[in-house]
């Protein structure tokens, strides 16, 4: 990989399976932001995730490489399911920084996510590292994202909505942007449930993945 790339975005997830709703989220944050590249980083073991419906790292991983094939801007990271174990996102923040030492990094994190992030290993210092782009999700608030930070912390937080570009805000610090995200309403438990009851897949993951899936035999009943 090229330490010259200028912004980087970190899309981390289980991505269990990556479906259409991350890909068209993450085409609209790559286009506000003017982002170079975008990483979609699958887990290897999620901290806060139970691990029973969780296909294995390796099948993940490769429906995010079909997934992202056809984007420019997109690529598929194997940094936490090489590392093994758990994975922080402090410590893949830290790998990350040590490849790209001169990029701008951008955390990409649905709302959901976000409102957790006190349970963070290190989560201080990871706010600390670089911008987060938090993204709206159905059934949540993205002002909420006000209530879970230290006043020092909620200082930084910009609203995107309406008008507002990240350009027209002085970036001096680290950032954590609030982004209304018109994306599609799709959730990775609903595709398993889809593919366990014999159901089409088709409109909710590229036909990559929706090949794979059945080819490989995931999600099924046992």
């Amino acid at each position: 990989m090229s330490n010259t790339i200028g912004k980087i975005g970190l899309f981390g997830g289980t991505f269990n399976p990556i479906h259409l709703g991350h890909l068209r989220a993450a085409e609209i944050v790559v286009q506000k932001f003017s982002l170079d590249k975008l990483f979609f980083i699958p887990s290897y073991t999620p901290p806060h995730k139970e691990s029973a419906q969780i296909a294995s790292p390796q099948h993940r991983l490769k429906m995010v490489e079909r997934a992202v094939r056809p984007f420019a801007h997109f690529c598929a990271s194997s940094i936490e399911i090489d590392a093994g174990g758990k994975s922080y996102s402090i410590l893949t923040l830290k790998k990350i920084k040590t490849q790209h030492p001169e990029a701008r990094i951008f955390f990409l994190l649905g709302v959901d996510a976000f409102l957790e992030i006190e349970t963070w290993k290190d989560y201080e210092n990871v706010l600390e590292q670089c911008s987060f782009i938090i993204m709206s999700r159905p059934q949540f608030h993205l002002e909420d994202a006000h209530e879970v930070l230290s006043q020092k912390y909620s200082q930084r937080i910009v609203d995107l909505s309406g008008s507002r570009t990240p350009a027209s805000v002085e970036d001096s610090t680290n950032l954590i942007y609030l982004v209304p995200i018109q994306a599609l309403d799709i959730s990775s438990t609903e595709v398993r449930e889809r593919v366990s009851r014999s159901q089409s897949i088709k409109d909710l993951v590229s036909e990559s993945v929706e090949h794979y899936i059945k080819e490989k035999g995931l999600y099924q009943k046992k």
